[in-house]
């Protein structure tokens, strides 16, 4: 090519592609919001994992004195008392001294129904002190479960 057709241009020149690194601020923004909800899911479920492992163990002791005291109405009746008292030092420890009347109040407090002052769960503040008693001793078994199951739940939910 001669001067007198023009100057001689050359092809356009593209960017080199853009590098991996350092990556663009939305891929370190979603970096540091997945990195986030990991350690809240990990705290989350340490937190239930000791929770799971508390609750087993509350129940494990209930189950304890159940089988200690299965044969001696009164006996048993003790010790499910004994067991309410020290699952009520927990999250009332003023509640733990309460007596009669004013314990089965704090009982149904903490239930869904007043099983303790009308119903089996009398039996607490009358069976211990009588030499001789009959009551459905399943039914308290059961009532115990049901109250300690709603008080360990509603210590979850707080917490």
């Amino acid at each position: 090519m001669n001067a007198a057709d023009g100057p001689v241009l050359r092809d356009i020149h593209l960017p080199p592609p853009p590098g991996w690194w350092p990556p663009a601020p939305g891929w370190w923004l979603l970096a540091a919001i997945c990195i986030l909800l990991a350690v809240f899911a990990f705290v989350r479920l340490r937190r239930a994992r000791a929770r799971r492992r508390e609750h087993a163990a509350v129940f494990a002791e209930l189950e304890r004195c159940i089988d200690a005291a299965r044969l001696d109405p009164a006996a048993l009746a003790a010790a499910l008392s004994q067991f309410l008292r020290r699952i009520a030092l927990r999250d009332a420890p003023a509640a733990a001294s309460y007596e009669g009347e004013r314990w089965l109040e704090y009982l149904d407090a903490r239930a869904p129904a007043a099983d303790f002052r009308h119903g089996v769960g009398r039996v607490l503040i009358e069976a211990p002190f009588r030499p001789r008693c009959d009551y459905d001793s399943v039914a308290l078994i059961a009532l115990v479960r049901r109250w300690t199951r709603s008080t360990l739940a509603d210590g979850a939910r707080r917490a």
